[in-house]
């Protein structure tokens, strides 16, 4: 194996250590809300920008995960299928298409917004979060808190994403976000955030479904479609969840 590459590994995994480490208890708590509002029948969301959306989108429609899950998606902003790709990058600083987005959506008072931004910098988390906790919403913030201590806010408020959220989870990536450095390349490389920023969301997914079992809950969990009568089981839990489901017909 390469030694860059081995570097990358191990990049990975002392981040994945410390997250499970040091979000132990933000976890525990991201997962009981989690849990308290399926049981509660609330409607859940995910948000992220750019490379941020590939943690929002990781829960949604997926075996093994919550048929609840539901993507916020911003036009525009949400992935990198824009073009040209850096278009995104200029819509997250602009004031008003997030809250305009959630408030033309199905979104309600006591429903729970995950809302992930690698450097929490930008206008569109900060705005979307706290319009989302104005209207009555949990926000749950997957952020790198290395970035509040670097770089400033875009948002007016001077806000960053952890401040305007219930609870916040550190996916503890360094600014930059870039583990590898080599000679010849003139700046770091190897992103991890993608990583540790899925393992946290799954690892609330997790929590919150033992939770929800050990209450004697059913857990409402997808199938893998690659299976015989996953798709009808599929189909099944979402005909039965339909009021709280928003990316099928």
């Amino acid at each position: 194996m390469s030694d860059l590459a081995g570097q990358y590994f191990d990049a990975a995994v002392t981040l994945l250590q410390r997250v499970r480490d040091e979000e132990a208890a933000g976890i525990e708590s991201a997962a009981q809300v989690l849990a308290d509002t399926v049981r509660d029948g609330g409607r859940i969301f995910t948000f992220g920008a750019g490379h941020s959306s590939l943690a929002a989108q990781d829960v949604v429609y997926r075996a093994g995960g919550l048929v609840l899950m539901n993507l916020l998606d911003v036009p525009g902003v949400t992935g990198v299928n824009v073009v040209p790709a850096h278009l995104g990058s200029s819509l997250e600083r602009v004031a008003g298409l997030a809250t305009a987005t959630l408030d033309a959506g199905p979104a309600r008072r006591g429903d729970l917004l995950f809302v992930i931004s690698l450097s929490g910098r930008q206008v569109m988390p900060v705005e979307l979060a706290a319009h989302a906790r104005e209207r009555g919403l949990t926000v749950i913030g997957l952020t790198s808190l290395a970035y509040p201590q670097a770089v400033s806010s875009r948002h007016p408020s001077g806000h960053y994403l952890k401040d305007e959220c219930d609870i916040v989870l550190d996916n503890k990536i360094a600014v930059g976000d870039g583990e590898l450095t080599a000679e010849g390349a003139d700046t770091t490389f190897g992103p991890v955030s993608t990583i540790t920023t899925v393992a946290l969301m799954q690892a609330v997914v997790a929590v919150a479904v033992g939770k929800l079992a050990a209450q004697g809950l059913t857990p409402p969990l997808f199938r893998s479609g690659n299976v015989d009568g996953g798709m009808d089981w599929n189909a099944k839990l979402m005909a039965e969840h339909r009021d709280r489901v928003f990316y099928t017909f």
